[in-house]
């Protein structure tokens, strides 16, 4: 049935937490937004089988109410939002009794600046706590070469040799301030990941003068992968204090990698596959290390998928009445504070949204732009509420960049689905998590609990 939802309404939907559904019996604690179920902003699909081959070298929110003053720059904010409705675009529903608020909207140009980020591999390199703009200017034309792509037929591979060449001009004009940004303990593997990486893009050149275009974007997933290692070998150790009162729990310091491999039940073109998630510490080093603790522990191992509605893919709820990971040294319910990373800060908020502390325009570090991006999830009333449920958002930022839509600066991200993020959306109810398992990255957890007998 179709709704028609006046300007001031959607407006307060788009950009806030206000309106939420119980979550289903599956979960004791989750709630979510009104469903956003329109399959075009979702992806389905269907393989006898997904693997991960590892490179060469992821509710609840209340927002306050005040009041409903809305300006005509903001009403047409809405309108643009509105349009959804028609287009096809998925939208929000909302309860007869909803009440309206008057956030600070972003300004209109932020709306249409142009489409966001997301591919979860460049969210992870932007995001790094680097300052290196000679590797950037490396970065982004070879990230546009998937832009070039979009070009049918062998067409694409003239755009696809301007982007090679700036980028292997960027290499040479610029190797020396790259070296000199990489942190001196771990200078040699730059520099070698550099080489490849430049005869790499040779190899490339040849790919695009034999005009096979098939060839084109695993070579370029390469070596964005050998420019994501350079630039994590610039981060000279954890770039700064965890709060006092978080600082022995466990904690990521750094990077680290799962795999999460879940079998299939009732999906006859799919039995089953594996996920690798990418884990932010540099961003998110509490829930991170939260969710890494949990998993050396083997807590999801065996646990079936407990929400898988078009939105989000949700796991973590134990059985029994508890609402999360009970520690057995406490014999208490763990739980961990809303963190949450904001560009140009130097560390990340706790225990507060980003609209409680009145940054409504905030950058998050982790966005939800990313089709997998995965967060932890938490009380709707009370922020420092997080233990062991985790989502993983099955909808690309559209419509609503980051920071105008319900989940950015309200929810913890800690992480990227980068290899089969896709498969996430072939998940059902009762699907089973058979494994995950640390594939790198452990030796940057510290506090780690599940070295403590039991």
């Amino acid at each position: 049935m179709a709704a028609t939802i006046p300007c001031h309404y959607y407006a307060s939907a788009a950009t806030t937490s206000k309106f939420f559904i119980s979550n289903n019996a599956h979960s004791k604690r989750l709630t979510y937004p009104l469903s956003l179920t329109n399959a075009r902003g979702f992806r389905g699909f269907s393989a006898a089988r997904c693997s991960y081959q590892p490179p060469p070298h992821y509710s609840q929110l209340q927002s306050k109410d005040k009041g409903n003053s809305f300006s005509l720059k903001q009403c047409a904010i809405s309108i643009a939002l509105a349009v959804g409705l028609i287009t096809g675009v998925p939208a929000l529903g909302l309860p007869a009794n909803a009440h309206t608020a008057s956030p600070v909207l972003p300004d209109l140009a932020v709306l249409i600046s142009g489409p966001p980020i997301k591919d979860p591999g460049a969210l992870l390199r932007y995001a790094l706590p680097i300052d290196n703009k000679a590797i950037r200017e490396v970065q982004k034309p070879l990230e546009d070469i998937t832009d070039s792509l979009k070009v049918a037929g062998v067409k694409a591979l003239d755009s696809v040799e301007r982007n090679v060449r700036q980028a292997s001009r960027a290499l040479k004009q610029g190797k020396t301030l790259i070296v000199t940004g990489l942190a001196e303990s771990k200078k040699e593997h730059g520099i070698e990941l550099l080489n490849k990486l430049e005869a790499g893009m040779d190899e490339l050149e040849l790919i695009i003068q034999d005009r096979n275009r098939d060839a084109v974007a695993p070579k370029q997933k390469e070596l964005l992968n050998y420019v994501g290692g350079v630039e994590e070998d610039m981060v000279n150790g954890f770039p700064y204090e965890v709060p006092e009162e978080y600082r022995n729990m466990p904690l990521l310091k750094g990077r680290a990698a799962v795999d999460m491999k879940v079998k299939i039940k009732d999906n006859p073109n799919l039995e089953e596959c594996v996920f690798h998630i990418v884990l932010d510490g540099y961003n998110a080093p509490v829930t991170a290390g939260n969710f890494v603790d949990l998993v050396e522990r083997h807590f999801y191992d065996g646990m079936e998928i407990q929400r898988a509605d078009g939105f989000v893919v949700q796991t973590g709820d134990p059985e029994g009445p508890a609402e999360g990971f009970i520690d057995p040294s406490t014999e208490k319910t763990r739980t961990i504070p809303l963190e949450i990373m904001v560009n140009g800060e130097k560390e990340p908020f706790y225990g507060a949204t980003l609209e409680e502390l009145g940054l409504y325009k905030a950058q998050t570090k982790l966005p939800f732009n990313a089709f997998g991006t995965m967060a932890m999830a938490r009380d709707e009333f009370e922020n420092n509420s997080g233990s062991s449920q985790i989502f993983w958002l099955l909808k690309e930022s559209e419509l609503t960049p980051s920071n105008a839509n319900i989940l950015d600066g309200r929810y913890a991200v800690f992480g990227y689905v980068t290899e089969n993020e896709d498969f996430l959306a072939d998940l059902k109810v009762g699907d089973v998590i058979e494994s995950m398992q640390v594939v790198s990255g452990l030796d940057n957890l510290v506090n780690p609990s599940y070295k403590i007998a039991g």
